[in-house]
């Protein structure tokens, strides 16, 4: 039997205790440690979704359902493997051991579904230089964005459709993750093109519903940020006289904080201080329709390595 295809899935990482917040905010700010102020404010937000996030979790969970998911569909043909940007196991530790595991080639599969030099390209990046200098025999191939996987926006669409019943008036809002203005391209019309792939999907236009597409959870730093604002666009919905807003987290694939403190709490506190109805779709976790989608993307991807 020929040996198997290596899948190397990342994903941005959390702590797994309080204690180990501030070493982890200064990792990802590049190694500046934050404020007091600032690390009292990540604090809070961490204590106010319990204390911890479930990303590892829901992340572990997904790594697991896309094993089993190409398990069923080619025994034997895939090695899953993992690797963290911010945390252990890293990207480095999970490219080694899919290597040392003696795998033909390796597919990389960044668990966000849009491409971005800040964002997935790092993630990216990072796998293809460890994987060169450990087995440069290897070929590596990129999943660059999934974004327009088949199925993916009719997913993501069922999603919307239920989150608006009971909604008045609404106003779908369909937020990323913004990232700073100088590396917008290509993630600013990835985001876009899925929020019209999903508002498609779900029949917004015939409804007709209106939608907007706007970016949140921007980083503090002096760099300008991509928006437009969630909690701006929050509030222009209720200066127009609208009823309610529905945020579809289009570029998040599962519960962590920035779902459930930055749209939870956040988002819908700040709607209910404008007098909004606030919903949000539910979050993608270890869907099984999901995996099965990720497993068919790795599945394409490992047709033609390079």
């Amino acid at each position: 039997m020929s040996p198997p295809i290596g899948v190397l899935v990342m994903a941005h990482g959390t702590p797994a205790s309080l204690e180990e917040i501030g070493p982890f905010y200064t990792r990802i700010r590049r190694g500046r440690p934050p404020s007091p102020e600032q690390l009292e404010d990540l604090l809070g937000r961490y204590r106010a979704i319990g204390g911890t996030s479930p990303l590892t979790e829901q992340t572990r969970a997904q790594t697991d359902g896309l094993a089993a998911a190409l398990e069923t569909a080619s025994p034997g043909r895939y090695l899953v493997g993992f690797g963290a940007k911010h945390t252990e196991p890293s990207i480095e530790t999970g490219a080694a051991a899919l290597a040392g595991a003696g795998v033909s080639a390796v597919v990389g599969l960044v668990l966000t579904p849009h491409r971005s030099a800040a964002g997935s390209g790092e993630y990216l990046d990072r796998a293809a230089r460890a994987l060169a200098e450990l087995a440069p025999e290897l070929a590596f191939t990129a999943v660059e964005e999934w974004f327009d996987a088949p199925g993916f926006d009719a997913l993501l669409g069922r999603r919307v459709t239920a989150a608006l019943g009971g909604l008045g008036s609404p106003t779908v809002l369909f937020s990323a993750h913004s990232v700073p203005e100088s590396v917008a391209e290509p993630y600013r019309t990835q985001v876009v093109a899925s929020a019209e792939l999903v508002a498609g999907a779900a029949g917004l236009d015939r409804r007709p519903v209106p939608w907007r597409v706007v970016f949140q959870s921007a980083g503090r730093t002096e760099q300008r940020w991509l928006g437009p604002d969630l909690l701006g666009a929050i509030d222009e919905v209720a200066e127009a006289g609208g009823g309610s807003v529905l945020v579809c987290p289009v570029g998040f694939v599962s519960d962590h904080l920035e779902v459930l403190y930055d749209l939870d709490i956040e988002a819908s506190a700040r709607a209910k201080a404008v007098g909004l109805a606030f919903a949000r779709t539910a979050s993608l976790n270890d869907d099984p329709e999901f995996v099965g989608i990720l497993a068919k993307v790795v599945a394409s991807a490992a047709g033609a390595p390079r």
